[in-house]
């Protein structure tokens, strides 16, 4: 298979990655064959999976929305995916050009088109990092000195943390990331559910680990709100992410009661 010009020597060709599969589910074209045909698989198990996708990155673009008019200067977003449209940098930067965003994905395809993205931009950077990793992870970004850890960061957790296992304890990573940030500092988080369509999400976890050797946890909302522990939430709470302040009929992806999603906003008090 031939390696296109934006992919980095080293990746797996073979291996599906869920920053490439979402890509492909969002209709991008930063994705491997392995990649469409995992969504593709996805989309037969449960069709209206590109909509949660869709629901998702609108959450995201409203959360950074929010936490720019609030008076968040720099944004740490991780797990941060393929960039495509409606980017967190393009969003918080149209209300405040000055505001920094660093990308972190483990995924070298994500961080390498990040950098291609971000050249000539002084004011946004991405690496390569683990999150299972939290204290190498933050050193990384530190050393890149784009983040100011003594301000308040908008801490962007968007569909990664239902890709860390129980074992890998997910809430204590947050937990972990709630302490190096300051007072005033916001966390946004979405995470997949399994609280509405548990038939759904059991089939698509299944798939993703036995077909595509990737761990996707589907959790129930208990599980979901256990990771804002410690964080004060903004309203409405942890909700379906259509629910999560929308802006315009255009937000409402997914039907009520049928989101495979849950997110909200907590701010460190």
């Amino acid at each position: 298979m031939d390696r296109p010009a934006w992919a980095p020597e080293g990746v797996d060709m073979q291996q599906a990655s869920p920053a490439r599969m979402y890509d492909a589910l969002l209709g991008g074209s930063h994705n491997f064959e392995i990649d469409r045909q995992a969504a593709e698989m996805g989309k037969k198990l449960v069709p209206d999976l590109p909509r949660v996708a869709l629901s998702n990155r609108a959450f995201l673009r409203r959360a950074v929305r929010f936490m720019a008019e609030a008076g968040i200067k720099q944004f740490l977003d991780i797990g941060s995916g393929i960039p495509t449209a409606g980017n967190v940098h393009e969003v918080a930067q149209s209300i405040d050009p000055a505001i920094r965003v660093h990308y972190v994905d483990i995924d070298p395809v994500a961080v390498a088109h990040a950098n291609a993205i971000l050249l000539g931009n002084d004011r946004a950077t991405a690496t390569e990092a683990d999150l299972r990793k939290p204290e190498v992870l933050l050193a990384q970004v530190r050393e890149a000195g784009l983040i100011d850890f003594d301000q308040p960061v908008g801490l962007l957790l968007v569909a990664v943390l239902h890709l860390l296992s129980d074992a890998d304890r997910p809430a204590d990573m947050v937990t972990d990331l709630r302490g190096a940030v300051p007072v005033g500092s916001y966390a946004a988080i979405s995470h997949l559910t399994s609280a509405l369509r548990p038939e759904d999400a059991a089939q698509l976890g299944a798939n993703a680990a036995n077909q595509n050797r990737i761990g996707i946890h589907f959790r129930d909302r208990a599980g979901i709100e256990t990771m804002f522990d410690g964080w004060d939430l903004v309203e409405p709470g942890v909700v379906e992410l259509p629910a999560w302040r929308p802006e315009s009929e255009r937000d409402q992806h997914e039907a009520p009661g049928r989101s495979l999603g849950l997110a909200g906003v907590g701010r460190k008090s």
